[in-house]
């Protein structure tokens, strides 16, 4: 069955795929700017905390901690390859990400509940 649910659940399974692909494969692309990667981090983790949490609808701390650890595997595993680095301001980079993610819903959540109560 087809449900919204379902899409996002797809949509992080893909996501975490192109996530694990690109931070595992040997870097091909040019930094464009300085620190590119941890944008890139960044915005991939607001990502799969976005995606994740309309996939199973966690507890906030359940969301943090899964995502977290997959943060410190991705360096834990990146410090094994011959053609990658480890690095803890990429860690850093994601857990601001899925901070921002929830700030961010929280903040539209307290909006939408006092424009209800208007």
């Amino acid at each position: 069955m087809i449900t919204y649910k379902n899409i996002f659940k797809l949509a992080l399974v893909v996501a975490v795929i192109v996530t694990s692909y690109l931070v595992f494969s040997k870097p091909s692309y040019p930094q464009t700017f300085a620190h590119m990667d941890k944008v890139g981090h960044l915005g991939s983790f607001f990502a799969l905390s976005y995606l994740a949490h309309y996939a199973f609808k966690p507890r906030w701390y359940f969301l943090c901690t899964s995502l977290a650890a997959y943060a410190v595997l991705i360096e834990l595993i990146q410090s094994r390859l011959p053609y990658r680095s480890a690095s803890v301001a990429d860690v850093i980079a994601d857990f601001v990400g899925i901070a921002l993610f929830y700030l961010l819903h929280f903040s539209i959540y307290q909006y939408r509940k006092l424009k209800a109560n208007r």
